[in-house]
């Protein structure tokens, strides 16, 4: 088996991080549970492995992006024993408890592991833009770090597996939650007949100048300073919710996507909180760890 990086799965995301790899000139073995997405990649030089005991019979890193955190152990169980002294790359999207169960799986086989998070779609790869999280081992991340580089910016977040992940969840989070509260915009104007493309030219332009207050809410949660000057406060920000619900109501449109923010604004009112920042919301969300 000619050595180089081993990519387990070719489905959007593996073929496009096994492509960027290959276009860079390094050496590639591919293998997928459907043999044709590996002969869709034949014509740009990588060796095909049949079955995932020959793509593993290298010694170059193993690159795993599969579908979820079960068919990680799916692909890679069967060949552990091949593993033991190797690097394990995985680019599969799991959660950070997830994550860490694989670092502990690997550390008790003498694998080496490194966890990945991508922040980018399969067209990003490789391009301006794209960036991949890491946690895990320290040494692979060097080692492995001209081969990270090729696919985006390559950012470590420390030895503990789980925390590229739980970065990654945090951030996304902030973006279903941006694209719903749009679609529910795009929803109230669509029955007055008001186009989503012409919502979206108004929209994109206030939450881009929205986003620049998100750093003071973060000195304002990780200061706690509640009840500092200048803050917008639970009280202020129920009447706009409740006014956002009524709207919505009116025009016929399901308020799912806010009611969870105003019972959440509520409860601290109820608590006699009103008066504090709206940042406060963070408090509320905390649960006992």
């Amino acid at each position: 088996m000619t050595t180089g990086t081993t990519f387990l799965g070719l489905g959007a995301m593996g073929s496009a991080l096994a492509t960027a790899t290959l276009d860079g000139g390094a050496p590639a073995v591919v293998w997928n549970r459907n043999p044709d997405r590996a002969r869709a990649l034949a014509e740009r030089g990588p060796t095909v492995a049949a079955t995932v005991e020959e793509a593993i019979a290298g010694d170059g890193p193993i690159v795993v992006c599969l579908f979820d955190h079960r068919s990680v152990h799916d692909v890679l169980d069967p060949v552990a024993a091949g593993l033991a002294g190797r690097t394990v790359i995985n680019l599969t999207t799991t959660t950070p408890r997830e994550s860490r169960e694989l670092a502990g799986w690997a550390a008790d086989r003498g694998i080496t592991y490194l966890d990945g998070a991508i922040m980018a779609v399969p067209q990003m790869i490789g391009r301006p833009g794209s960036a991949i999280f890491y946690s895990g081992s320290a040494a692979a991340f060097e080692r492995h770090r001209p081969l990270l580089d090729r696919w985006g910016g390559s950012v470590y977040f420390g030895p503990d597996a789980g925390m590229a992940s739980l970065n990654d969840m945090a951030m996304l989070v902030g973006m279903y939650a941006m694209f719903a509260g749009f679609l529910h915009g795009a929803a109230m104007l669509a029955t007055d007949g008001v186009p989503a493309t012409e919502f979206a030219e108004r929209q994109a332009p206030f939450l881009a100048a929205m986003a620049g207050q998100l750093a003071g809410f973060a000195a304002t949660v990780d200061a706690k300073d509640y009840a500092g000057a200048g803050q917008q406060s639970l009280e202020f920000t129920e009447a706009a919710l409740a006014a956002l619900l009524r709207t919505s109501a009116d025009q016929g449109v399901d308020a799912g996507v806010l009611r969870p923010i105003h019972d959440n604004v509520r409860r601290q009112i109820a608590a006699g909180l009103g008066g504090l920042g709206t940042a406060r919301i963070f408090e509320e969300l905390r649960t006992t760890r």
